[in-house]
């Protein structure tokens, strides 16, 4: 890439990303909050109670005991050391006083609905990354809009900032948008200034910003390479982008190293995808407790009814019917198991939900206690569109072979 290249992108990739997105959908409901340590993650139990002078009186972190985990923290909360996947008997240690708030998946989707239609008002190319994050195609955009002779990159700031204005209009929510020639440099720099921040940099911003990163930062380093890599000295983006790619091959597998090499430079050629079918549909639940398969059967039953009926009102919502069904069991000892049948027809409403997923978990070991359960839906076609089952099609040769059609 010439210098030319490095300073003007052929193109403009965006990574918008949600601030705190749970937490932050909770403060608009409980503004009184804002400000304050908040943890989401608690049961149904947790949700707060409403006083007779409209106040709400909120559980807190000090006073939980389970063994469930935080699903996200207001920033506050993370200053304290709280973050995501932690438990909240250990996150109570660290912040006893923050307020504790049960999860609203359904008040989540909906706002994620609503900024992903505010930003496809102004830029539509987008790629659907999950309820929070999403990548943008800025490209065509950019070029309609002239940048200044001071300000090289005030074209694609202007168009930033239109699309977090727009989504904190259409939401009251911030977001965090990181602009570069590619998704490997956008994911990374929008969380340079979060919250609500908005970072642009080219190649030739490397140096100065990617480099002097933990290698842990990229996307595809986990924790074990990123321990390797510590074991071997290198542990910024930098360090790793002066390493010999054979070098990094020995190490790390032809594939592996070749690709830590590549994106240590900034290196990433994938396109923006509009749009991709999902290969599956699920749901779970961890319980407080373990529960047994024949000593808790009843409670159970009544969990893996209502997980059956999510799934259900997920399909339909998404507008997919399924044709495989599954399990998943996770034991007291951590073990994971799963279980899968595909039916003779296609499925989408609770009852043959329950019917296929209960067919398949009679096939698991049930001995051990519980600690989790799941229900998936895979092998998805658009229920506007199914294909007919066996016999319909031969019923259908037959009426079109008499009308003389086939």
């Amino acid at each position: 890439m010439n210098e030319a290249e490095a300073k003007s992108p052929s193109r403009w990739i965006a990574h918008l990303d949600m601030d705190a997105f749970y937490a932050s959908v909770e403060l608009l409901r409980y503004p009184e909050l804002r400000g304050k340590p908040v943890v989401v993650g608690g049961r149904r139990a947790h949700a707060p109670d409403q006083l007779a002078n409209g106040s709400h009186k909120f559980a807190r972190l000090r006073d939980y005991a389970g063994r469930g985990v935080i699903t996200t923290a207001t920033y506050e909360a993370r200053a304290l050391g709280v973050h995501s996947g932690m438990g909240l008997m250990k996150a109570a240690a660290l912040a006893p006083e923050a307020a504790l708030l049960p999860a609203d998946f359904d008040q989540y989707r909906d706002y994620s609905r609503q900024f992903k239609t505010a930003v496809r008002d102004i830029a539509p190319q987008i790629e659907n990354r999950g309820i929070d994050e999403i990548y943008i195609d800025l490209t065509e955009l950019a070029v309609a809009d002239d940048a200044s002779d001071t300000d090289p990159y005030s074209g694609i700031r202007d168009i930033a900032l239109r699309i977090k204005s727009r989504v904190h209009k259409a939401t009251g929510l911030t977001c965090s948008i990181g602009v570069s020639p590619n998704k490997l440099l956008s994911k990374l720099c929008s969380e340079l200034e979060k919250p609500n921040g908005l970072t642009i940099i080219t190649m030739a911003d490397l140096p100065g910003r990617i480099w002097p990163l933990p290698a842990s930062r990229i996307n595809g380093i986990g924790p074990k390479a990123s321990e390797k890599l510590a074991s071997l000295g290198i542990n910024t983006i930098g360090e790793l982008a002066a390493s010999e790619v054979i070098w990094l091959k020995q190490h790390f597998g032809p594939n592996y190293g070749a690709w830590l090499h590549r994106v240590a430079h900034g290196r990433d050629e994938r396109p923006v995808v509009t749009y991709s079918e999902p290969k599956s549909i699920s749901r779970e639940t961890t319980f407080e407790r373990d529960l047994h398969p024949r000593h808790d059967r009843e409670e159970l039953g009544k969990l893996f009814t209502r997980l059956c009926e999510q799934l259900a009102s997920d399909l339909q919502r998404k507008g997919y019917a399924a044709k495989t069904i599954g399990v998943k069991l996770r034991f007291d000892d951590f073990k994971i198991v799963t279980r899968v049948l595909t039916a003779n027809t296609w499925i989408k409403d609770a009852t043959g939900i329950r019917h296929w997923a209960g067919r398949a978990l009679k096939k698991a070991p049930l001995e051990q206690k519980l600690r989790l359960l799941g229900v998936r839906a895979e092998n998805l076609y658009a229920a506007d569109a199914l294909p007919l089952p066996a016999e319909d099609m031969d019923q259908e040769r037959h009426d079109q072979l008499s009308l003389g059609l086939y």
